[in-house]
């Protein structure tokens, strides 16, 4: 099956679904999570035998980590998707109801954006959780994974589609299996309304710079964690390996730890730097800190390490913190860590990430952690979603318009009275 011919099948499965009862869509979702703890061990094994060959091949740690489907996995996605399903219907929710004139009003409504291509690298975890949002959004899927999780992919794509009903069509959710497709369907702007790559800077830039079709999501997780000089140092301590050590490899974790001055007359700087060095952290510093210490210099502020590494820096004061974010992060969650409610309203007002966060882990900002049931990706771009990107994302507005026999005639012919009603009247 061609490129063309999947989104075209998608587009048509898409129409089917929205024209079912909401009730019946919740069924779809509740039926896959079901599926999912039916085949557990099934997936399991496919899961396997993609981490052993990538394994066997030398693939980095990083990848293998976010290609593992760890022992209780399934059963979580199987939960979240179980709150998707019990969360309230996403299509056709009336956001803004207006009377135009007497006998003609006007609704703008939610609707779903269409067909969607997602290109994903090495975590099927990313499937499962895209294809019930889309079903959710009411959205034809086109999936892309990583050749180093096809078992994997393969089998969970199997286990899904199984679970869609014959009135919609199992090619709802395509799965595309060779490379070569991708060039082919990044040129389908006309059947394709939206790409979410998930992966690498270089999967990210490479498709932004060969499509004309949107493209939602972000190519670096630069986060950072700021400790103020009033910050509670248990707390700071928590947090900041929390940021670092939860799951290293994840787009949300610490790339860069900055310390108030301050904090190095106090002792505050060498605690934390020792409490991440005792749980393996391999620490680089930025000028002022790598002589301080005397620790290898970071060769870039700008750099994602995806493992047990961070870059620490001094800087003067929230505003210099702020600076340097806006210098060298990307724009995704940024945290400050302090007691000083003012100092954190200038921070949390100020910097111009998607997330930002007061004495909380960068970690937090995840789909499923903002209740959002799942999420498709977080984006830093600034159109249309921001952040973690759950069903509101894969929406677009429609206006529905219900006349009783009105015409334009150059408006001599209607008496406008543009009087804003409730939206449930």
């Amino acid at each position: 099956v061609g490129a063309r011919e999947m989104a075209v099948a998608a587009r048509g499965s898409s129409r089917r679904l929205q024209a079912l009862s909401p009730q019946d869509r919740r069924k779809i979702l509740l039926d896959i999570a079901d599926s999912l703890e039916a085949n557990e061990k099934l997936i399991t094994i496919e899961n396997e035998s993609d981490v052993a060959a990538a394994q066997q091949a030398g693939y980095e740690k990083s990848l293998i980590s976010r290609l593992t489907l760890k022992p209780g996995k399934i059963s979580s996605l199987a939960v979240s998707i179980r709150v998707l399903a019990n969360m309230e219907e996403p299509i056709g929710r009336v956001l803004k109801r207006t009377e135009l004139a007497d006998g003609f009003i006007l609704e703008k409504t939610s609707s779903p954006l269409g067909v969607l291509l997602i290109i994903f690298e090495s975590r099927p975890d990313a499937l499962v959780q895209i294809a019930s949002l889309a079903i959710r959004s009411g959205n034809g899927l086109l999936l892309k994974g990583g050749k180093e999780a096809k078992r994997s992919n393969v089998i969970l794509h199997k286990v899904i589609t199984a679970a869609i009903p014959e009135n919609v069509g199992e090619r709802l959710i395509g799965l595309v299996t060779s490379r070569e497709e991708i060039p082919d369907l990044l040129k389908l702007d006309d059947v394709i309304d939206l790409v979410i790559p998930r992966g690498s800077n270089k999967l990210v830039s490479q498709i932004k710079e060969s499509t004309k079709i949107p493209v939602l999501g972000h190519a670096d997780g630069i986060c950072h964690v700021y400790v103020d000089k009033s910050a509670n140092m248990d707390m700071a301590k928590r947090i900041v390996l929390d940021a670092k050590i939860d799951y290293p490899a994840a787009c949300n974790a610490m790339e860069t730890l900055l310390v108030h001055k301050d904090l190095m007359q106090t002792g505050g700087l060498d605690e934390l730097v020792v409490e991440l060095q005792i749980k393996g952290v391999t620490i680089y510093g930025g000028p002022k800190v790598s002589s301080l210490l005397n620790i290898p210099e970071a060769h870039s502020f700008h750099h994602e390490y995806n493992s047990l590494a961070c870059t620490v820096e001094i800087v003067d004061d929230v505003y210099a913190a702020i600076d340097h974010i806006h210098w060298h992060g990307s724009a995704h969650t940024d945290s400050i860590i302090t007691e000083d409610r003012e100092v954190a309203e200038v921070f949390l007002r100020q910097v111009d990430s998607a997330a930002v966060f007061h004495n909380a882990s960068t970690r937090f900002s995840d789909g499923a952690r903002f209740g959002l049931g799942a999420e498709v990706g977080i984006s830093t771009s600034r159109i249309h979603a921001r952040g973690p990107v759950g069903v509101e994302g894969l929406l677009t507005t429609r206006w529905i318009a219900r006349g009783s026999g009105q015409v334009v005639d150059g408006d001599k012919g209607v008496v406008y009275t543009h009087r804003d009603l409730t939206l449930h009247a």
